[in-house]
């Protein structure tokens, strides 16, 4: 697979060397960074390679995808310099100019592609799943039988009786448990939907859900993946800490938190004065939950994670209402 990242390379160079305007610039873009283009086809074949080679290869491919977005924006501005070079000579110069107003990708895409680029870095692949779900999948097979107090929790959209608006990307990972054999990597980003509205809940919002299966996991490699995540989004100098916690589908379980990235631990309003934040939910995944899906938990260990887009998002730009996200307002969103 290196082969074919390499040699996607050299066609590239090669082909961006012939461009000459703006229309053919627009057709290497759509075939190499578009939805169905040639880098997406890379990151699907990344999960049939071996968990040995997948964070190097995701290294890789996010390297050459960095390597074709500056070659095409800085071919974008040569482009634009030669028309303007080339432009009458009766040209008025004194004229006021006219601003053109381009788009930029919403602050939440934003905040997951880098969040998913951080996890294909450590060799995790993506998956996806249904957004209406069965009681099973959101609830039963996640160890959460109908009359347990953590429903409760979760402020459930119904569509029927046993068919809901899913409440957590979780279910994915049972989808994906049912059809492969460990060992796993995968995260599942995605909407995900509960009755709550305030300045920090909407009803519809993002998560980001991971699972790894393998055998000899403990809760040190948990550790180590959340400290390694965490820091590559808030820093470096990010301080960690886990505290017990309780979720049905994992034990023992652990709320994740950093240091309140707006007064560095000191205690302000955003912290409640603690000096810290929550940022995420973890754990070892509970033995139940696999035997949902037939596998072996005298054999196999795993741990999951799950964390809100939104909530990194406000904490990495300082936004105060969530609701701001989905206002379209214009002021709002040319910040980013």
């Amino acid at each position: 697979m290196i082969e074919i990242i390499n040699k996607l390379r050299q066609d590239f160079d090669y082909r961006i060397g012939s461009v000459s305007n703006s229309k053919q610039l627009e057709q290497i873009r759509i075939e190499f960074l578009g939805k169905k283009g040639q880098l997406q086809g890379l990151m699907k074949e990344l999960r049939n390679a071996s968990p040995q080679e997948k964070p190097k290869l995701g290294k890789d491919i996010n390297l050459l995808k960095q390597h074709v977005e500056q070659t095409i924006n800085d071919k974008d501005v040569s482009l634009g310099s030669k028309s303007f070079k080339n432009s009458s000579e009766n040209f008025d110069t004194t004229l006021p100019g006219r601003k053109e107003l381009t788009g930029t990708l919403h602050p939440i895409t934003q905040v997951m592609e880098e969040i998913t680029s951080i996890f294909f870095g450590l060799g995790f692949q993506v998956e996806e799943g249904p957004e209406i779900e069965t009681d099973y999948y959101n609830f039963e097979a996640l160890n959460i039988p109908k009359d347990h107090p953590a429903r409760d929790m979760q402020d459930t959209f119904y569509i029927e009786d046993e068919t809901v608006l899913r409440t957590h990307t979780s279910p994915v990972q049972i989808h994906v448990m049912e059809n492969r054999e460990p060992p796993l990597r995968i995260i599942a980003p995605g909407k995900v939907y509960r009755c709550d509205s305030d300045v920090s809940h909407t009803p519809m919002f993002h998560q980001i859900e991971g699972l790894m299966v393998d055998e000899g996991l403990s809760f040190s490699h948990l550790k180590g993946i959340m400290n390694i995540f965490l820091q590559e989004v808030f820093g470096k100098n990010t301080q960690i800490r886990f505290r017990p916690s309780f979720f049905p589908f994992t034990c023992p379980s652990a709320e994740v938190d950093i240091q309140c990235v707006m007064c560095n631990g000191k205690g302000c309003r955003v912290c409640s004065q603690t000096g810290w934040l929550e940022i995420l939910g973890a754990g070892m995944v509970d033995p139940a939950v696999f035997q949902s899906v037939d596998y072996d938990p005298e054999k196999w260990t795993g741990f999951a994670f799950g964390l809100g887009i939104e909530r990194i998002a406000m904490l990495k730009f300082g936004i105060n209402d969530i609701r701001l996200f989905f206002e379209n307002d214009l002021r709002f969103l040319k910040q980013f």
